[in-house]
């Protein structure tokens, strides 16, 4: 290699990096310039010491330390650009097309506040809502995802057709509100038009696995945004109800009616949009909140099984306990694949791994125990469409934390690499988008719609 190839990789590389740094929403532009510049002297003083430059610029990045950790020194120096960066500056690229997303988003949001009224003209009723609520969001998001990712044009058409399937599903049955297929569609719908939401956020790049691992990220984020429009929605109603008290007119029907229905699915656009242009704002907290409840949820989990086997009594299971030991499983699942998603690929195993072990291993036990008491209630009472989807979705989970857990032990124990983490748990998500269609389109008929 001659000494002018070696330069050109070296500014390729150089170039990489300052790509990676911009990514960066609290560092401006002099920020990596400053970055670079130590850089390029701590590069040239280890070429001058006799090392070549692809293994200067190594060393030279590894002695600058991890760039999150750059990074939150930057925003403890510069505290006054978060708020400026949240609301009043956008995502990399010209200022054009900063404003198209913008006003893609708002037709979206209002196209998702108006749809869910139409229903309302032709005497829709609150089980129509119940299992047609995310229709009038999602498509809309799904659109907005589409619009940004200029995908190939058969990828617009099959979103169409899974919603429109989701559609048909939640409407031609003409499900009881009080039977349990009504149940089961309710809950498990969302989650299928959710994963049709994932195939809109990958569009753009359909096989990749980092582009998964971003959606996990995504819908982390775009739930604590969803959480913080609610918190302010709520706060927004209750000075609504005053003001309009204190003039002797009650604004009771106009939030119940327009307020909060049309506010809730134009919100769930708006979350996707400030996820997408606002990336970074929320990246810092989300990973703080995974390491604060991880310990938390680990020791509750063992002292269940501790006190489990101290008693050596089985557990009842009717529906509610079923329901919460399926939502205590999502929630750890949810905090594997979050922090999984925040975390450094190249960061070394620490004992925050060995928690997480910890952790999917005492919900693998849990799932395990729910599953024997389950298999025994049906081999008694017989098989219903509450009983047979709790089982599956326990047999789903079982099968995820199993490899997690074997892969996160061979990781603690240096017998594995962290991208393998990552690949099982990006190519499973179609397995949850199987189950979950199969739930919403084949039980109901095959229990009769009872």
């Amino acid at each position: 290699m001659t000494v002018t190839d070696g330069k050109d990789e070296l500014e390729a590389q150089f170039a990489q990096w300052r790509e990676y740094v911009r990514r960066r929403p609290e560092l401006v532009e002099s920020d990596a310039d400053e970055l670079e510049d130590h850089l390029r002297d701590s590069v040239d003083e280890l070429v001058t010491l006799g090392l070549a430059r692809d293994e200067a610029f190594l060393i030279a990045v590894k002695r600058m330390g991890g760039l999150d950790d750059l990074s939150r020194e930057f925003a403890r120096e510069h505290s006054e650009r978060l708020w400026k960066q949240l609301m009043f500056t956008g995502s990399p690229g010209a200022p054009g097309k900063r404003n198209n997303d913008l006003i893609a988003m708002l037709v979206c949001a209002f196209g998702a506040a108006i749809s869910i009224k139409v229903p309302d003209m032709f005497g829709a009723g609150s089980e129509f809502y119940g299992t047609n609520a995310t229709l009038f969001a999602l498509p809309w998001l799904a659109g907005f995802l589409v619009w940004r990712r200029r995908p190939a044009t058969w990828v617009p058409g099959l979103l169409v057709a899974l919603f429109a399937l989701g559609a048909v599903a939640a409407s031609a049955f003409s499900l009881d509100g009080d039977s349990q297929s009504y149940g089961v569609v309710m809950t498990h719908l969302p989650i299928a038009l959710w994963l049709v939401v994932g195939l809109a956020y990958v569009s753009d790049d359909l096989r990749s696995s980092r582009r998964r691992m971003d959606f996990i990220r995504f819908t982390g984020e775009w739930f604590i945004y969803m959480v913080l429009i609610g918190l302010g929605g709520g706060v927004l109603i209750v000075f609504l109800f005053g003001i309009f008290d204190a003039i002797g007119i009650g604004a009771d029907a106009v939030v119940e009616e327009f307020v909060m229905p049309c506010g809730a699915v134009a919100a769930a656009v708006v979350a996707g949009w400030l996820v997408e242009v606002k990336q970074g704002v929320i990246e810092n907290i989300a990973p703080v909140l995974t390491r604060l409840f991880t310990p938390l949820f680990t020791v509750v989990l063992v002292a269940f099984l501790a006190v489990v086997g101290w008693n050596g009594r089985g557990m009842v299971i009717d529906r509610e306990t079923l329901v919460m030991f399926d939502l205590l499983l999502a929630v750890v699942l949810g905090l594997l694949l979050y922090s999984l998603s925040a975390r450094d690929p190249l960061a070394p195993r620490g004992p925050f791994d060995v928690m997480q072990l910890a952790l999917v291993v005492s919900a693998l036990l849990i799932d395990a125990l729910v599953l024997w008491t389950m298999a025994g209630r049906i081999a008694e009472y017989g098989t219903t469409p509450n009983n047979v989807t709790a089982i599956g979705m326990n047999i789903v989970l079982l099968v995820n934390l199993a490899w997690s857990a074997w892969l996160l032990l061979g990781f603690v124990r240096h017998r594995a690499g962290f991208a393998a983490i990552e690949r099982w748990q990006t190519s499973y998500l179609p397995v949850y988008a199987v189950w979950c269609w199969a739930v919403v389109l084949v039980l109901p008929p095959v229990f009769g719609f009872r």
